[in-house]
């Protein structure tokens, strides 16, 4: 039996998904369905935030300038994708999420999703610790285009400073919720990634972040469109 939360969230994220505005503006009716719904799980929230935004979370992630750190990472349909490969041909969008059960998440792929074909020749790749069952899913639900990659095991993601771990007493509302996060991901830990996109040049150099420890925030698609400005014809900074 789906939990009530989870049946109010997924009736408004249905509501708000297609809608002609802002992604702030969907994510805060998700944001608001929470609080209405169930004023311990959004209180909950309220610390769990400002206990990773005290902490710095994701703070020391790669910074515009530095190099964004490679990786070669294995795409919903198993084949392995490498980042520098990638970057030979065009510049690289890299948007990291939480996961497929994440109704925040959901919606920031959707927002991903309506740029892409805006965006060329750049290229767009969605990162998670989540296997590849659940890339799957959310991939066709966005209707994306773009590589969803498994970084099971949260090794690179690690790597770059963004993995949070996620307390006993948060860990068992989101359980209570019916969301077997250890399970999506392919083990028993609670390791989460901070929600982050990083626009990367074909030399390899960040050009714009949005490294966020409060995942009801994310980066406006349109700002993302606006970070390509940065970079020339020869998709370098």
């Amino acid at each position: 039996m789906t939990h009530p939360l989870v049946a109010a969230l997924e009736e408004t994220f249905q509501q708000v998904r297609d809608m002609d505005t802002p992604l702030a503006a969907r994510l805060k009716a998700i944001a608001d369905k929470v609080r209405e719904q169930s004023p311990e799980f959004a209180d909950a929230v309220d610390d769990f935030v400002g206990r990773l935004e005290a902490a710095q979370a994701g703070h020391s992630a790669p910074q515009v300038g530095d190099r964004m750190p490679p990786f070669t990472l294995p795409d919903q349909d198993g084949r392995l994708v490498n980042m520098d490969e990638l970057l030979a041909e065009a510049p690289l969008i890299i948007a990291f999420y939480r996961g497929h059960w994440c109704p925040y998440c959901r919606l920031n792929m959707v927002g991903m999703a309506e740029i892409q074909d805006k965006i060329a020749p750049a290229r767009i790749v969605a990162i998670t610790q989540e296997t590849r069952q659940y890339t799957r899913t959310l991939r066709a639900e966005a209707g994306a285009k773009f590589p969803f990659l498994s970084d099971v095991g949260g090794g690179y993601t690690l790597s770059i400073n963004l993995a949070i771990l996620v307390d006993e007493f948060m860990a068992s509302l989101i359980e209570s919720a019916g969301w077997d996060v250890p399970h999506y991901q392919g083990g028993t830990g609670w390791l989460l990634p901070v929600p982050a996109v990083f626009v990367v040049d074909m030399g390899g150099t960040i050009v714009a972040r949005h490294v966020d420890p409060d995942y009801r925030r994310r980066m406006e698609p349109s700002d993302v469109l606006k970070s390509l400005d940065l970079l020339g014809k020869g998709g370098k900074a």
